[in-house]
């Protein structure tokens, strides 16, 4: 990190109750990164599950309260709360389309932004 290469940190603490998005969250704080990305199977953060719904709509940008007042289902609410309490950005994007990761990391993906401000 210190050469400005992009680190990526997989698996979990081995804790119970820490899901896998919780230990992202974890660890995204602790090497004080300047944003979380949270790979998915779809492409950004939707109103409902667009698999199950064809009417959910993808947002752009939402603030970490309306992640957690909407209960939308990006992320545990945990994470979400230690993102927020911590200033830290998450974009979450899918992982599902080849090449996606290295889109993201260009600016190009489509992707969901959830920080402080919408």
């Amino acid at each position: 990190m210190e050469n400005g290469r992009v680190v990526i940190f997989a698996a979990g603490t081995g804790n119970p109750y820490f899901t896998t998005d919780t230990t992202a969250a974890l660890r995204a704080v602790e090497m004080n990164c300047e944003v979380l990305a949270k790979a998915t199977q779809v492409d950004g953060v939707y109103s409902a599950d667009p698999k199950q719904d064809p009417k959910a709509v993808r947002h752009d940008r939402l603030t970490y309260a309306e992640v957690l007042s909407r209960d939308l289902k990006v992320m545990d609410g945990a994470a979400i709360a230690l993102a927020r309490d911590n200033n830290l950005p998450v974009i979450v994007f899918s992982i599902e389309e080849p090449g996606n990761l290295s889109k993201l990391l260009r600016g190009e993906a489509l992707s969901t932004l959830v920080s402080a401000a919408a």
